[in-house]
């Protein structure tokens, strides 16, 4: 590997151990065993290498839970939810930088544009996958996603489960189908 990525290593593994907000360029080069310029000659900025890495790091667990959705379209909108809460469960420490990272937007302009990015990203992936390829039934999904993992951050003992979202949903359906 090279310095690049050596510092995306780095700023992945600070990122699951401390969160966006607790990660220092220190944390990056002692873990990159880089040094400081590094940084900004490869990335520009610490908040555009954290950045890179969450989008990675995200990308990756996402990539997991979509591997997991069914090809019965009777079944496939539970079971996508079960696998995300699973992976909330499995990876607290990545979607809790993943909100941090989201906190940051509204400041950062490079940071807002990355996250844009990689939600029109996520956006396109969820609509190829859905039964008839939906791109308003995926913005719908990537919102419910995004409020999901804000209500695990929260209270996960309390956030709605893969059934009451599924259920929900069907009420909501035929509320507005009249």
């Amino acid at each position: 590997m090279g310095v690049p990525e050596d510092l995306l290593a780095a700023a992945k593994q600070c990122l699951s151990e401390r969160g966006y907000a607790r990660t220092t360029v220190r944390d990056i080069v002692a873990v990159s065993g880089s040094n400081l310029a590094a940084i900004n000659y490869h990335f520009r900025s610490k908040d555009a290498l954290l950045t890179q890495a969450m989008i990675e790091v995200t990308g990756e667990a996402v990539a997991e839970v979509l591997k997991a959705f069914p090809d019965d379209s009777k079944e496939w909108f539970e079971a996508f939810w079960a696998e995300l809460i699973e992976s909330f469960r499995a990876n607290p420490m990545v979607w809790r930088a993943n909100v941090e990272t989201l906190a940051q937007a509204p400041h950062l302009p490079e940071v807002r544009a990355r996250l844009a990015e990689g939600q029109a990203l996520a956006q396109r992936e969820l609509a190829q996958r859905l039964p008839r390829q939906d791109e308003a039934g995926a913005q719908v999904l990537l919102t419910l996603f995004i409020g999901l993992l804000v209500r695990w951050q929260i209270d996960p003992d309390n956030a709605p489960t893969a059934h009451d979202l599924a259920a929900g949903i069907r009420s909501v359906a035929e509320v507005v189908a009249g």
